[in-house]
């Protein structure tokens, strides 16, 4: 449906009015003073985007690899920054970094089982949380974190950079002027081949392919990721997917998830790609994977939406989100790059390329800030989230991807594979705003400023 304007500002303001002290103080600083736990490959493009700024310094990093601290350490050193304080040694080590150095915030870019003990350490010690997708494992983690953030009042942002992405901004803006009509039926996933992520020969620097360890013989998401692969069952990275659904959708934001249920098929493609690429005595070949190719998850909304999920991993193909976005006046699909709009598309039933639309509606952040993204991760999208944060925490707003927000799109994975465990059953979806949805306004992407 189109959005009240009116509406979505008077919410920002009373969000705003109700921001924890902390949030408000971070405003009053010149630059924010900003730590890392976890300079791997993810948390080294993160490191790029905050050395570029001019309001905050990274005066703290944490990793357990010497390897990527020494990178990190260089990177730091080319931009002309001053030398942070390294922790590194212990798996702990984080720890220590949270209670010396006095940060504004730290970002966490670690493995996923670490998330929500450092984001719930990071808000008892009052310190912002910028947290990489995936907010916990268990249903019981994201309860932890949420009830750690509105106890602390600590601001909680989680890093979901597709959010952002230009077309899914543009169709965002397309959607809010009524262009599709009501929204019905909205469609995303996370369908990337990430065999040469999940294997690779265990040597530093070397992330990507060239063999097929995982786990403690494994480097860089080999040494972690994989392990989810054999141990779980169910959509293990929905944010990519929901999270733009679910702006769309303004979920905990006048609508809700309500149920969910989720579909494994058969796993199969990990050990093929093993047993096509490893010696014959290679211990790869006995590993056992739980994880389905493809796991598909379908959740139901409190104002009539369906939602499609796609989790496809493990088999050879391009990499895809699947968008979808449906309603009673047309639709647009990623996959063919394609959009129909009953009475403006030129020919009845026809697909027309979805371009010129998405340049004509460009969002105004992308207008704005658009430039700024040519060096930036990921299409840009990279540029938007951490700026998103480091704006939102420097001017004492809302953040705009918010703890309702992640604990609602992360708990899908614990979600779906209970329901897989449990026989493809359909479970309630927890209301982790406690009623408070029906009544909060959208904030996310309303103008150009973050």
């Amino acid at each position: 449906m189109p959005v009240n304007r009116r509406h979505f500002m008077a919410g920002v303001a009373a969000t705003a009015a109700a921001l924890p002290v902390h949030a408000r103080r971070a405003a009053q600083k010149d630059k924010l003073k900003l730590g890392i736990i976890g300079v791997g490959m993810r948390g080294q493009v993160h490191l790029e985007e905050l050395l570029r700024r001019t309001d905050v310094d990274v005066a703290a990093i944490c990793d357990i690899d010497p390897f990527m601290i020494d990178r990190a350490l260089a990177a730091i050193s080319a931009a002309g920054k001053p030398k942070p304080r390294v922790h590194s040694g212990s798996p702990d080590a984080w720890r220590e970094m949270l209670d010396r150095d006095k940060l504004d915030a730290v970002f966490i870019v670690t493995p996923w089982e670490l998330h929500a003990a450092q984001a719930i350490a990071a808000m008892e010690a009052k310190v912002a949380v910028a947290c990489e997708v995936v907010a916990g494992i268990s249903l019981d983690d994201h309860w932890q974190v949420l009830r750690t953030q509105i106890r602390t009042g600590t601001p909680y942002m989680l890093l979901e950079n597709v959010c952002y992405r230009r077309d899914v901004l543009a169709v965002l803006n397309m959607a809010r002027q009524g262009l599709f009509g009501e929204i019905v039926h909205l469609e995303g996933g996370y369908q990337h081949d990430l065999r040469a992520v999940k294997f690779n020969a265990g040597v530093p620097g070397e992330a990507y392919g060239g063999g097929v360890e995982f786990g403690e013989k494994g480097w860089s998401e080999a040494r972690w990721r994989t392990d989810h692969s054999v141990t779980r069952n169910g959509d293990l990275y929905p944010s990519h997917g929901i999270g733009p659904c679910a702006m769309l959708a303004n979920i905990n934001r006048g609508n809700r998830f309500e149920r969910i249920t989720s579909y494994a098929s058969k796993a199969r493609g990990l050990a093929a790609y093993v047993n096509a690429k490893a010696p014959p005595a290679h211990p790869s070949r006995t590993a056992k994977f739980k994880l389905g190719d493809v796991v598909q998850t379908q959740i139901a909304c409190a104002n009539g939406e369906t939602i499609l999920l796609t989790h496809d991993t493990s088999l050879p193909r391009p990499y895809s989100l699947g968008f979808r976005v449906q309603g009673t006046q047309g639709l647009w699909m990623d996959v063919n790059k394609s959009i129909y709009i009953e009475g403006e598309t030129k020919t009845p039933h026809v697909w027309e390329a979805a371009q010129p639309w998405l340049d004509k509606y460009d969002h105004p952040l992308w207008k704005r800030y658009g430039p700024k993204t040519e060096q930036s991760g990921h299409g840009g999208m990279d540029f938007f989230v951490v700026n998103a944060f480091v704006e939102a925490l420097r001017s004492g707003a809302p953040m705009p991807i918010d703890i309702f927000d992640a604990v609602a799109w992360s708990a899908i994975t614990p979600l779906s594979e209970l329901s897989i465990a449990q026989g493809n059953r359909t479970l309630d979806f927890p209301d982790f705003t406690a009623g408070a949805w029906a009544s909060r306004a959208p904030i996310f992407a309303l103008d150009d400023r973050y």
